[in-house]
């Protein structure tokens, strides 16, 4: 890693994340590899494994008891160790433990998987015990031999794998090496392949070929990882898109009341988001390895050799139709999700509507209530006025008749009867008065 210099003197201030970024290019190192070697390879799931038990484990080393857990914070930590180096590295969803360690050519050849294991030079174990599940365990031989003959070549090559058939490429446009696998897991639970270079290979190229190699496995087996998922939606896509054409139909018929159709959409809903929510992640992680498959076949530079099917093409057969299965799958979904939006915004607009046409017959009815009323209250008004003129009316009488007991010369009867016409017109006039009022007075 590299610090700059005197950047107070010469520079502005740092941003935070400067140093961090400009050394993640050197966060993983490139190897070296002294050939001829063998280099044993696992990678882990690390999910629930905290970098704290990978610690402890890696303390079991010998001499690494006073390994501090500050050591790994860059995900890279590289042991040398008597005889062999170690390489741990942790990424986002797997961890990767590499051994290199020289044998001798003489002492591999032909050798079973017990055999083999016997001469690594780890503790008794210690592999086994390694936290977290087995995503790939490979054992890649790097071995100085001539390739400037195919079938010398092959011969070397045929009894580390045995009788099974192999792939195998030329590497690089000068053909500097060979690759060779079977991609077959022995009983050991190992695959194996083999790199074939001449003896001026340097140690950086044999370290650069082995990581293409490795990574390339790992990196398939992740991007694989999809594909069961697509396999496991396909029915309950097949299920849910049945379901969402009978929603449909049924609410263009109008053969299913709104509220039995929403509880139905909301049930279809609710699935389809749980599964976008707990696979999505998976298939853009499964676009992302793929495009690292792709690349590191793309930094092999093959080229064929008669008759044998390349490391490249033969992953790529076998990776392209699950992958295109896994592609068709993930736009399935979010088009899924996007239909059942869709209806849901459909029946949204019908329940609207017919909210829409009740409230207007409501405001029909309080209109047409509210017009009875105000005939019935103008009819009472009448009453009203005819009730109170005809008991003052009668007041009046009373009063005349009182007026002609005490000798006042006045016939009562015509008297009021000549005073009906403005008692009327004083009481509706009063009424008037007492309605405008009452009109015209603020609401509390």
């Amino acid at each position: 890693m590299t610090t700059p210099a005197s950047a107070s003197t010469y520079l502005p201030p740092d941003d935070l994340l400067r140093l961090t970024l400009h050394n993640e290019v050197h966060a993983r190192p490139q190897a070296r590899i002294r050939m001829p070697a063998l280099v044993l390879y696992v990678a882990v799931f690390n999910q629930d494994v905290s970098r704290e038990q990978e610690c402890a484990h890696l303390r079991l080393l010998p001499g690494q008891q006073e390994l501090a857990l500050e050591q790994m914070q860059g995900n890279f930590l590289r042991l040398r160790l008597s005889g062999y180096t170690l390489k741990w590295e942790r990424h986002s969803e797997f961890t990767r433990y590499s051994l290199v360690q020289p044998l001798r050519e003489q002492d591999l050849m032909g050798v079973d998987d017990a055999q083999l294991m016997a001469s690594v030079l780890l503790p008794d174990g210690w592999l086994q015990n390694i936290p977290g599940s087995t995503l790939a365990a490979i054992q890649l031989l790097l071995l100085h031999g001539d390739i400037s003959d195919a079938q010398t070549a092959l011969a070397q090559a045929q009894p580390w794998f045995g009788e099974h058939a192999l792939t195998a490429s030329v590497m690089g446009h000068n053909g500097h090496s060979w690759a060779l696998t079977d991609f077959r897991l022995r009983p050991s639970g190992f695959e194996r392949m083999l790199v074939i270079a001449p003896s001026s290979t340097t140690q950086t190229r044999a370290g650069r070929v082995s990581q293409r190699l490795l990574e390339l496995e790992t990196y398939r087996l992740m991007a694989l990882r999809g594909l069961p998922v697509a396999k496991q939606l396909a029915p309950m896509l097949a299920q849910a898109e049945g379901e969402l054409a009978d929603i449909t139909t049924r609410l263009e018929n109008k053969s299913a009341n709104d509220q039995e159709l929403l509880d139905t959409l909301v049930s279809l809903s609710a699935r389809v988001e749980r599964a976008t929510a707990t696979h999505m992640y998976r298939f853009s992680a499964t676009r992302a390895y793929q495009a690292l498959v792709t690349q590191r076949i793309a930094e092999l530079r093959e080229e064929t050799i008669p008759g044998i099917q390349t490391v490249g093409e033969f992953l790529q057969r076998r990776l392209s139709p699950a992958m295109a299965t896994v592609a068709a799958t993930a736009p399935r979904l979010a088009s899924l999700s996007e239909r059942v939006a869709r209806a849901s915004a459909l029946l949204r607009t019908r329940v609207d509507i017919a909210s829409e046409l009740q409230n207007q017959q409501l405001l029909a009815k309080l209109t047409r209530g509210q017009e009875l009323q105000l005939h019935l209250q103008t009819t009472v008004e009448g009453l009203s006025i005819a009730a109170i003129s005809y008991y003052v009316v009668s007041l009046l009488l009373y009063a005349g008749k009182g007026l002609k007991a005490a000798g006042v010369p006045l016939n009562p009867e015509m008297a009021v009867g000549a005073l009906i016409p403005l008692v009327l017109w004083a009481v509706w006039r009063a009424g008037r008065r007492i309605h405008k009022s009452v009109m015209q007075a603020p609401l509390q």
